[in-house]
This record gives C-alpha cells, sequence and structure tokens, in this order.
C-alpha cells in the first residue's frame, strides 16, 4: 500500500477524499490529498534503504473547520505518520470554503 492509498483509507471516515482535485461538484466539507515528493534518504552499498513519502492533505470546509483539523491530526499520528506543517491557507470569499493544509510524510521500508 503506498502514503496516498493510507491516507484515503484513514480519512475517508472522517470526510470525502479525492486524490489531485475533487472530481465531482464538491461537498461543503471535503479533503483532497497531493504527492508532494518521494525520496530515498537513508543508503547503504549505493541501494535506498528508505522511501520517504510526503503528501500535502488539503482541508476544504464551510463554516468552523478546527473539529476535523483536530480529529484529521489524531489520526494521522496514531496511524505513525509524521506531520511536518499545519498552516490555515484562507478562507476563499468566491466559494466559502476555510482551506487548511496539513503536510504529512511516511517512512517506508
Amino acid at each position: 500500500m503506498n502514503i496516498l492509498e493510507e491516507l484515503s483509507a484513514l480519512l475517508t471516515p472522517i470526510l470525502p477524499v479525492e486524490t489531485g482535485v475533487f472530481s465531482d461538484s464538491p461537498p461543503d466539507e471535503y479533503i483532497v490529498l497531493t504527492s508532494t515528493s518521494d525520496d530515498f534518504t537513508v543508503f547503504g552499498d549505493n541501494k535506498p534503504l528508505i522511501d520517504v513519502s510526503e503528501v500535502r492533505i488539503s482541508v476544504f470546509i464551510r463554516g468552523n473547520y478546527l473539529d476535523k483539523v483536530k480529529q484529521i491530526t489524531q489520526v494521522i499520528l496514531y496511524a505513525d505518520f509524521t506531520i511536518s506543517s499545519r498552516l490555515f491557507i484562507e478562507h476563499e470569499n468566491d466559494t466559502g470554503y476555510n482551506h487548511y493544509s496539513i503536510d504529512t510524510k511516511k517512512y517506508y521500508l
């Protein structure tokens, strides 16, 4: 299983999840997963030993987003993901969404 599949399985019970961009008419609350990097950071005998995959979780919610962000954070940390950044991006006046991002990474052997 890769990082996008893992995150989708973890987060779908909380909010609808899409990868890249939401394909249908978006609901009032949803998540978009965007892969940001895949890197071999540890080598031995000229071979990669660890693959680090990173994904940005973009949370879009019309209304108060704080409880959902807290729930998402707890689920991700409990599943042994690293959170490298959490950031309120903006309130989108044209759509009414609050946009919050959570940058995650996971190490695969």
